[in-house]
């Protein structure tokens, strides 16, 4: 059994629901329904205890089902009042789970490998997973034996961890957009990429695996899957960081040659020259918001980029005029 949290109209349900087998399938289903307060059903008699209120476990003894050790303590365990969490936090036994043995060959079999990038990311962080299938299978039997929607609800809230400015980065690891670009800063800078094309790339990785009936146990989807949208809003409500494309593909570029070790003095750029360096008009450089200017920069880093054969002069004068011209924008604008 686990808990469950559904957005209903803004607002989050919980639901006790519980995995089980069906023939080659592990599936899952409603079991009794917490409403919004789910702490209306525990009980405080008196001093540092609790229980939970008879009504839950006789519903399920009625479906058949008795809860084992202490299952419905921790499904409410979130929601239980946190002076009685401490005082009872050193005497709680979760009980020891049954030890499977999982060897890397049944990796492809037990684990789907979205799942196993989800966990991998948020276990280490790290954007290049190529070694992921030499990682302990360990890892990643806290999905074994569940269903789809247990799996997802696991994610739903293993994902909180996340902060900010790393939510857009995890969204392209997991879907593992960089395995369509070539650039070797691919699974390093995804900023650096055109983001038009990682759009393209995300759209379409989102909704193959929206059609993965193996993914999905069996079921098919003939619109997005709820646990996908979820994905959507994060990846396009998120930015990839604090650091800044220029920062990250000025410093890559200075770091991989050492004749660059040592800082370039920065010198102010007029309109005038920027202009030259952008190959558009002053005026329509004065007119460009910032989020247009930053789009331009892009286009042309691209284009002069030194991995890509471009000038290095040039790149640089070309990002000390983005970023001068920026910051003027930005002060006009405070």
């Amino acid at each position: 059994m686990y808990l469950a949290r559904k957005r209903i109209k803004g607002t989050i349900h919980y639901i006790i629901r519980e995995s089980y087998k069906d023939h080659d399938f592990i599936l899952s289903r409603d079991l009794f329904y917490l409403g919004t307060e789910p702490d209306r059903y525990i009980v405080y008699p008196g001093g540092n205890t609790f229980y939970i209120d008879e009504i839950v476990e006789d519903r399920l003894k009625h479906l058949g089902l008795k809860p084992a050790g202490d299952e419905l303590e921790n499904i409410f365990w979130p929601f239980i009042k946190p002076d009685i969490k401490r005082a009872q936090q050193h005497f709680r036994q979760r009980g020891s789970e049954k030890k499977t043995i999982f060897s890397q060959k049944s990796l492809n079999k037990d684990f789907h490998l979205f799942d196993r990038r989800r966990v991998h990311f948020l276990r280490y962080g790290q954007m290049d997973q190529g070694k992921i299938g030499l990682v302990s299978p360990r890892l990643f039997k806290i999905l074994h034996h569940k269903s789809r929607d247990e799996i997802e609800q696991y994610f739903m809230e293993s994902e909180q961890i996340l902060r900010p400015h790393e939510i857009k980065t995890y969204i392209f690891v997991i879907f593992d957009l960089q395995k369509h670009f070539n650039q070797s800063y691919a699974k390093t800078m995804p900023q650096a990429l055109d983001q038009t094309l990682v759009d393209e790339y995300f759209i379409k990785e989102i909704c193959r695996l929206n059609k993965e009936e193996d993914f999905w146990t069996g079921a098919k989807y003939t619109s997005l899957n709820e646990y996908l949208i979820r994905y959507l809003v994060m990846f396009y409500d998120n930015e990839y960081g604090r650091s800044t494309y220029l920062e990250d593909i000025y410093q890559e570029w200075m770091d991989s040659r050492r004749d660059f070790r040592f800082s370039v003095k920065k010198t102010s750029v007029s309109m005038d020259e920027a202009s030259t360096i952008f190959g558009i008009s002053e005026t329509r450089l004065r007119q460009m918001t910032k989020k247009e200017l930053t789009n331009l920069y892009r286009q042309k880093a691209q284009e002069i980029h030194p991995d890509k054969g471009g000038d290095h002069d040039a790149f640089i004068r070309l990002s000390n005029a983005y970023q001068d011209i920026k910051g003027k924008k930005s002060k006009v604008n405070s």
